[in-house]
């Protein structure tokens, strides 16, 4: 019995599910925040500016200490590691709830939720990699979405539990949910001991020393931090916006405007991961980046035109996460692409500390901006300009220097695209 359980658990689509549903597990702390600023504001007597270094400490925590976290994985296995990864993000959920300071929100729904939210994703995103390298951008695509998806399953239950139970008693049930069920998850994890795909061999691969003395690795992670500080600042601002614009309380198609909003965002957010992904298996990695960067750069100025007309908020927003959703797609495939598998985890975790810096930038940068300015006029025009570099630096200087790069690398250490 125990042989056939096994032996199921070592298909790659397998582990792929998996993977999906360990990523929805640890989906809520990024992408439900929005509806925690106003009760822990109240709560704890602070300021959005303040209340949102909770949420870079969070995201920095989540991808400094990626590299690291992924040598872990790669050294120990992927399901000793998430396990104890699920356990810090329940925890820090549980601690969060009994907080009676900003900084004991800083330590545990910042730090310890950081710390083990990095270990669940780049933990999973190197699992993806390894088992699909001829569909690479479809199978992070997919696992990506259960990330950009997960909070949808969890986007109204919370918003009724804060609005019936309050936020002390959410943040508590909740985060015993995300503990009990993620360690249950990452006991059906398993890693591939060879490449599955005909004509795919596992490559011995760039290192992490190597790869940080190349100029593609940097490039992408400027555009990778561009393009995080973005959708990080829509992210983060989402409920501040709402309500400066006075259409958080507003009812769409029955319902509010805040949470539908949020829900439809983490459905085009999800999407987008493997359509894009799948889109640049055929059709190149960095001609997709810019169509998508671009897409977003459009989506985000119609949406600040329309701002304050509730349908369009909903909509436009959806639109906006489904140009920015990708990148956790594109950019881990196209950095093992070039760099090869052996070390593909430890080298995404250096890449998405990228999504660190855009964490800073996006949320109390642009938070200390609204400010200083009295609009957030300002912010989308910044934000706007960074999507639409990032597009033009993906055909422009990216597709060169990575075609340059591939030619010169012996076949035997990186893959091509």
């Amino acid at each position: 019995m125990w042989n056939v359980i096994e032996t199921k658990l070592n298909t790659r689509w397998v582990q792929l599910l998996t993977g999906v549903l360990c990523m929805m597990c640890i989906s809520s702390p990024q992408y439900v925040w929005a509806l925690f600023t106003k009760p822990l504001g109240s709560q704890l007597n602070v300021g959005l500016t303040e209340l949102q270094i909770t949420f870079s400490i969070l995201i920095v925590l989540q991808t400094f200490f990626s590299p690291f976290q992924g040598y872990l994985v790669e050294r120990f296995g992927a399901k000793r590691l998430l396990s104890m990864g699920f356990i810090l993000t329940g925890t820090s959920w549980a601690l969060a709830s009994r907080a009676n300071s900003i900084f004991e929100l800083y330590l545990t729904y910042g730090l310890l939720g950081g710390l083990g939210t990095g270990i669940v994703y780049i933990g999973v995103v190197g699992q993806a990699v390894k088992w699909f390298p001829a569909k690479r951008g479809f199978a992070v695509g997919m696992v990506a979405a259960g990330y950009g998806m997960g909070a949808v399953v969890t986007t109204f239950p919370i918003a009724h539990s804060l609005a019936s139970q309050g936020i002390q008693e959410t943040l508590w049930w909740f985060g015993c949910l995300i503990g009990v069920i993620g360690w249950l998850l990452a006991q059906a994890l398993r890693s591939p001991q060879l490449s599955t795909d005909k004509g795919f061999p596992k490559l011995n691969g760039v290192s992490p020393k190597e790869m940080l003395k190349s100029p593609v690795f940097w490039l992408l992670f400027l555009m990778m931090s561009m393009m995080s500080t973005s959708g990080l600042m829509v992210i983060s601002q989402m409920g501040a916006i709402a309500k400066d614009y006075q259409v958080s309380d507003a009812v769409v198609f029955g319902m509010a405007a805040l949470p539908l909003a949020l829900t439809i965002d983490r459905l085009t957010n999800g999407l987008t991961r493997p359509f894009f992904g799948w889109v640049s298996d055929v059709w190149g990695r960095e001609n997709t980046m810019c169509f998508a960067f671009g897409l977003e750069a459009v989506a985000m100025l119609l949406w600040i035109l329309s701002i304050d007309q509730p349908l369009l908020f909903v909509i436009l927003s959806g639109v906006v996460f489904f140009g920015w959703g990708e990148i956790f797609s594109l950019f881990p495939s196209t950095l093992t692409d070039t760099f090869g598998e052996k070390h593909a985890t430890t080298n995404y975790g250096f890449l998405y500390m990228a999504q660190g810096v855009g964490s800073v930038i996006g949320g109390p940068v642009a938070a200390m901006v609204h400010a200083s300015t009295g609009s957030w006029i300002s912010v989308f025009v910044l934000m706007i300009s960074l999507d639409l570099m990032a597009a033009c630096l993906a055909i422009g200087l990216l597709k060169p220097i990575r075609k340059k790069y591939l030619i010169n690398q012996p076949r035997s250490s990186s893959i091509g695209s």
